[in-house]
């Protein structure tokens, strides 16, 4: 539906159970004709919606940039399907998936983050699934961050993606309980590391290290992590626990209110500050970033849409004018300038303008 424009060419072929309705390139041409299509069970085949997607790169830059928060959703939603889905389809949903995520990332890293950032914001659908995708997209910005080759990159993302494999249900209801873990709920989280690897072992997983990571990410050197108490943790599974909790932090819990980058930022320093991955994971982030709601010292509010010179110089897309009254046309501040420097970082609830990830997109786009 994402990718359905009525009066434009279709970017795949359209079919019910019993035959096409619809090829590639031909146009819907209004919405009775595409809720007529949705009652007879209209479906497309998965490899041409990611062949589509392959497709967004080549449209016009303005066109682009408005898709891709689509395109993020409904990429998620595949996410959640190979996730939680048939487990003799995972292997190869997942390697779906993770290549239009690491695409989508690859098109706009600085809007990637801005969807780790601003899930308090736009926080829907399965909070376990959410978060995986998430902590992936963190594991692969540091590794970046850290000069790790390609292949390392993604086996970071893959890592991340699948660490809570065993427990993602359990994670959605977590959000939203507010009483003390159960001795059962203590027992399934203390299991699901290696109770995670063996699931992606027995659909054919054979990566050691993707396993090794998954099975060690609660682990921490000098053996107060579990499910072992190990003290020899491998770089990867750091990489992992880092992630896992940086962006947890950043997400709304019924219990607790969600943090702002800065805060998880600080937690994270606070757990292990002489660590190469705490130190790449924060700057991978900023100080301030992407999807950031900031007040500057003009008294102009806006939302940080790239990195400075220095993590704490953003780049600014204005939302107000310095009266607090919204303006059709966001103007680009660089912070690094005195009267444009941030003096705040708001929660934004407290921004008199609703940002819409579309338009967000827009300004990242702009810069």
């Amino acid at each position: 539906m994402n990718q359905v424009v009525i009066g434009e060419p279709l970017p795949f072929s359209v079919r019910d159970a019993q035959r096409l309705l619809l090829t590639r390139g031909e146009r819907i041409a209004d919405e009775a004709q595409l809720q007529g299509l949705l009652q007879l069970g209209a479906v497309v085949e998965f490899d041409e919606v990611a062949d589509a997607l392959q497709m967004v790169q080549r449209e016009p830059p303005a066109r682009r940039w408005v898709r891709l928060p689509a395109e993020w959703h409904r990429v998620a939603g595949e996410v959640k399907q190979a996730l939680c889905g048939s487990p003799s389809q995972l292997v190869g949903a997942l390697d779906s998936v993770i290549d239009q995520l690491l695409l989508l990332i690859d098109l706009s890293p600085e809007l990637a983050l801005s969807q780790v950032v601003r899930q308090s914001v736009t926080g829907s659908g399965h909070y376990g699934v959410n978060h995986s995708i998430h902590a992936a997209t963190a594991c692969h910005a540091a590794a970046r961050q850290l000069g790790w080759q390609p292949h390392e990159q993604r086996q970071a993302f893959q890592a991340a993606l699948t660490m809570n494999l065993s427990i993602l249900d359990l994670q959605a209801r977590l959000a939203d309980q507010v009483s003390p873990l159960t001795t059962k709920q203590r027992e399934v989280i203390h299991a699901h590391p290696i109770r995670s690897a063996e699931m992606l072992s027995a659909v054919g997983i054979a990566d050691t290290d993707w396993l090794e990571a998954v099975r060690t990410h609660h682990e921490v050197p000098g053996g107060a992590g579990y499910p072992c108490g190990m003290t020899d943790v491998g770089e990867l599974a750091e990489l992992l626990r880092f992630a896992d909790v940086y962006t947890a932090q950043l997400s709304r819990r019924a219990n607790r209110a969600a943090m702002s980058p800065h805060q998880a930022g600080r937690r994270l320093h606070q757990m292990s500050a002489s660590s190469p991955l705490t130190f790449a994971l924060i700057k991978a982030f900023g100080v301030y970033p992407p999807g950031s709601m900031v007040r500057l010292a003009s008294g102009e509010l806006g939302v940080v849409v790239r990195s400075g010179e220095k993590a704490h110089l953003p780049l600014v897309a204005t939302l107000t004018n310095a009266a607090g009254e919204s303006t059709p046309t966001a103007l680009l501040r660089d912070s690094a300038r005195d009267e444009h420097a941030v003096v705040a970082l708001l929660s934004p609830q407290s921004v008199p303008v609703w940002l819409s990830d579309e338009r967000l997109a827009e300004l990242i786009g702009s810069v």
